[in-house]
């Protein structure tokens, strides 16, 4: 059922009639509890926050994006933002079907982190998730952790998960700036629910009038994410886990007779979408996040050019397209300019999944207003009509160049990972990278371990000690039909090449090559990157919620003798005290990999 993959317009497929709406039947509190994300009531960002010291009039005084090497000269202002998050569970209904969730501040998405570059983020994390209780932890998805690698948020390699009733404050310095986001490393919570959004005001040599915020591009399941893996990692299971719907900032249209029969749980129709307010004429600032637990992303904004200035943390030179692709953890800053109509205009936001996703209901849609447009008219405008590429990647390499040149450094190691699946003793199929499933030890975090001198682990941790190496080349070789997004913690790498079988020693514009944190690999491909390895233990994964869960994560030790003599603060070690003693005299399902 459904409109066929690809961004193709003109035609409305009539059993989906019933999401080309703009009208809702549900409040933004039965959506989305808390969150204002979707709705007209969001505020515009600033370019900058302003409470800071303002040297050469700007946070972050003469730094530019294109002059200065954000990765050995961000600043350091001084200022500290604080957050409190109260993490728990709840009952919305993001698309029209009401299921139990995990809430940041009772919201979903998350609020929003919102900083300048080289501010202190201070984040107080209270885990409230009861009935049943589960441990959690936070990463921060694209930061350096300069200094701070304890404070990644990934249970088992970076910390112990905060138990139940516990809390755990996060500090570390914003060194990078752009869009990014916040989510759940236990196990696939976050697909549940628990993420939101991160903005870093940063330097940008663009010109723009509003900068609209987020907007977030998730897959949607109408299972809890422990019911998904459970099944997925049962005897015989499957590891295609199929969404049900496609998400904009947390809402869209269900079709309530797609429910299965003998499913009783409560659904609505036109639950509701979520709204922009564009400014006729001005050029607008988008910042998008792929925060799915699967799906790769395909977003456009009907008879509208994106011009693209960021990649994940990276400022790029500017380019036009029409549609931009996104696998999960990857983000893209985009400027539009308000220029396809009238001031009473409206137009069609898209994000679809493509056929690289499992997808019941893979088209989300938002409503574009224009000054003077009625918000509740139902838009009419034509999607672009560009079907999806026959191979799941990202745009070719030569397309984006960062903005700032760093030239590739010669590689002191070069490493093979390849992807693969098998079945084990239990026919249970799994995923394995370089030879292994990894299983992590919540207890036992391998940082922890290094900072005592430890460097012998269970091999079903996949832990890879790269000594002293500090250049390090990773030839990742996916031996399956499916896409990857490969996220490596702790740093930005170069991307060298990517493409279809194996790799014939070719990099792509070797004096300034693409540099992003995440990166799709395809289907019987290889991706070869390389990074600059800074000290700590840094998860290197699949962030396919589904496959991480499966085993597709390793941990990569970064300089080993500088890990052990880092000063881990006590909190680090009394959290995990603390989850010990939890955990001593409560069961924890731990059912996957844990991460």
């Amino acid at each position: 059922m459904g409109l066929p993959h690809g961004l193709l317009g003109g035609v409305v497929d009539t059993a989906l009639s019933v999401f080309y709406t703009a009208t809702s039947t549900l409040t933004q509190s039965k959506t989305n509890g808390l969150s204002l994300l979707g709705t007209l009531l969001a505020p515009t960002l600033p370019r900058f926050l302003t409470n800071n010291p303002m040297p050469d009039g700007y946070p972050w005084g003469s730094l530019t994006d294109w002059g200065d090497n954000q990765y050995t000269e961000y600043p350091r202002t001084g200022v500290v933002r604080h957050y409190e998050f109260t993490v728990s569970r709840g009952v919305i209904a993001p698309d029209g079907y009401v299921r139990d969730v995990l809430l940041v501040n009772g919201a979903f998405p998350g609020p929003l982190i919102e900083a300048n570059w080289g501010d202190t983020v201070v984040v107080d994390v209270h885990n409230d998730i009861t009935g049943p209780e589960e441990g959690t932890g936070i990463h921060w998805h694209g930061f350096l952790q300069h200094e701070t690698p304890w404070e990644d948020g990934a249970p088992g390699i970076s910390q112990c998960p905060i138990p139940p009733r516990r809390s755990y404050r996060y500090e570390f310095i914003a060194s990078l700036y752009g869009t990014s986001w916040y989510h759940s490393h236990y196990s696939a919570q976050f697909s549940g629910g628990l993420l939101g959004p991160i903005v870093v005001h940063g330097p940008t040599s663009e010109n723009y009038d509003v900068d609209l915020g987020p907007i977030l591009l998730t897959d949607w399941y109408h299972k809890e994410y422990f019911d998904i893996v459970e099944e997925m990692l049962s005897p015989n299971g499957n590891l295609a886990v199929a969404s049900d719907n496609n998400l904009i900032n947390g809402k869209m249209h269900f079709n309530c007779s797609a429910v299965a029969p003998g499913d009783t749980t409560p659904c609505v129709n036109n639950a509701g979408i979520s709204k922009f307010r564009f400014q006729t004429g001005k050029t607008h600032r988008l910042r998008l996040a792929n925060a799915g637990a699967n799906g790769v992303q395909r977003f456009s904004i009907d008879e509208h050019t994106l011009t693209v200035i960021a990649e994940d943390f990276v400022p790029v030179k500017p380019y036009n397209t029409s549609v931009v692709t996104l696998g999960v953890g990857q983000r893209a800053d985009v400027l539009v300019t308000a220029n396809a109509g009238g001031p009473s205009s409206a137009f069609w936001m898209r994000s679809n999944l493509t056929g690289c996703s499992v997808a019941r209901q893979p088209h989300a849609l938002a409503a574009v207003y224009y000054d003077q447009a009625n918000t509740s008219t139902t838009p009419s405008s034509t999607a672009w009509d560009i079907p999806d590429p026959s191979t799941c990647a990202n745009e070719d390499l030569d397309i984006t160049e960062p903005l700032f040149p760093i030239p590739l450094p010669e590689a002191t190691l070069t490493q093979t990972m390849d992807i693969e699946t098998f079945t084990n003793a239990s026919n249970i199929t799994l995923w394995k990278f370089n030879g292994v499933s990894m299983r992590t030890d919540y207890n036992h975090p391998v940082i922890l371990l290094a900072n005592d001198g430890n460097f012998s682990y269970p091999a079903q941790w996949n832990v890879v000690n790269y000594q002293s190496h500090k250049a390090i080349r990773i030839i990742v070789n996916n031996r399956g039909i499916g896409s990857h997004p490969m996220h490596l913690h702790g740093h930005n790498f170069y991307v060298l090449h990517e493409g279809p079988g194996a790799w014939d020693g070719t990099i792509v514009r070797p004096s300034n090559p693409l540099r992003r944190d995440v990166y799709l690999v395809r289907g019987n491909g290889h991706l070869v990157i390389q990074f600059d390895g800074q000290p700590g233990v840094w998860a290197f994964h699949c962030h396919v919620a589904w496959h991480a869960s499966g085993g597709f994560v390793a941990s990569l030790i970064v300089e080993p003798e500088k890990v052990e003599r880092m000063h881990i603060p006590r909190d680090v070690e009394k959290n995990c005290r603390a989850w010990g003693m939890w955990s001593r005299y409560n069961v924890v399902d731990q059912i996957d990999s844990g991460t």
